[in-house]
């Protein structure tokens, strides 16, 4: 509730500031074209849930529908909650347990939040190499720009070298004592298949990274055709790339703040001024972002109800956390 309160706080004083007639008139020029917004969001989606499926083992399967039915409620859960993903990815796996079984659902799902992380990580660091070489930056923010690039490029580098050694990571900082003997084998299992995915299903592997990248260019995009409606005109592609990269990140960073309120208008605002635009038209952008969270959230949520699930049940479901039986492994 203090989160929530501070980020509302922060969202309306920048409004006062900004000039709710300026607002207002961003949103005019966008009119129905919100619409298009809307549908790209499901774009989206679509690209995560089917990267879902293709990370699925035979013999197990998960129909496209289901799968993009699931991440829709996972993350109307995510957003309208502090949990974030500690809710919203237990949903997915919850939603679509009638159909496949709970082991082997989380694990396709762990190796996609892999691909997932991994992407977003290099799109935030071309954002910030795009950014330092297009902007004149202040010595601090150019530094903070210079450590990221760093800490992605450190961060691929551990990447390679847990795919090549594959050390227990998780399971080495789980306390056995207190999950068992059996879960902590099913831990390890579960890690194994992890990180072996990439060998054992290379031919998947294209595909997915067209998935995870379509995700992000479909970002991009959104960005592009919301900005081209608020100014009148088209921007620089690089605009909007690093607008969406910088989205990417305020997203992970607050991922906790429901619907990132304050905070995302906050850093797109400083973006957009950063790129000489002033910061209304990225003010503008993050709750036009909101509005297309907030449709998708009432679509996740009526599906959810629709199912019969909540996110106190989903985290207090016994077929989340009990021990596997053998026909789940």
């Amino acid at each position: 509730m203090l989160i929530a309160v501070l980020g509302t706080i922060l969202f309306i004083w920048l409004i006062r500031k900004v000039g709710t007639h300026e607002i207002w008139a961003g949103f005019q020029r966008i009119g129905w074209g919100l619409v298009w917004i809307v549908l790209l969001g499901g774009a989206r989606f679509a690209a995560r849930a089917m990267a879902w499926v293709l990370c699925l083992e035979s013999p197990h399967k998960l129909d496209f529908a289901t799968a993009f039915t699931a991440v829709v409620c996972g993350d109307a859960i995510g957003n309208v909650t502090p949990l974030g993903p500690l809710v919203g990815e237990p949903t997915k796996v919850a939603y679509v347990r009638g159909q496949t079984p709970v082991a082997p659902a989380l694990t396709a799902l762990a190796i996609e939040n892999v691909l997932y992380s991994l992407g977003v990580a290099a799109m935030i660091a071309a954002g910030a190499v795009a950014l330092l070489f297009s902007v004149q930056l202040p010595i601090q923010l150019r530094e903070f720009s210079e450590i990221a690039i760093a800490g992605v490029a450190a961060t691929f580098v551990l990447a390679a070298w847990i795919l090549w050694r594959r050390p227990a990571v998780i399971t080495a900082l789980l306390p056995a004592g207190r999950l068992g003997a059996s879960r902590m084998e099913t831990l390890r299992a579960v890690e194994e298949e992890v990180l072996t995915f990439a060998s054992r299903r290379r031919q998947r592997l294209p595909a997915l990274v067209v998935l995870e990248l379509g995700f992000h260019a479909l970002g991009v995009f959104e960005k592009h055709i919301t900005l081209w409606m608020i100014l009148g005109s088209p921007p620089p592609l690089l605009t909007s790339f690093i607008l969406e990269t910088a989205d990417r990140l305020i997203t992970v960073a607050f991922k906790f703040v429901p619907f990132q309120v304050g905070v995302g208008e906050a850093g797109t605002g400083f973006v957009t001024d950063l790129l000489r635009l002033t910061s209304t038209p990225g003010i503008t952008v993050s709750i036009v972002r909101k509005a297309r969270m907030a449709i998708w959230s009432l679509v996740g949520t009526a599906m959810l109800v629709h199912r019969g699930l909540s996110p106190r049940q989903v985290l207090s479901d016994p077929t989340l956390t009990r021990e596997p039986r053998q026909s789940d492994r």
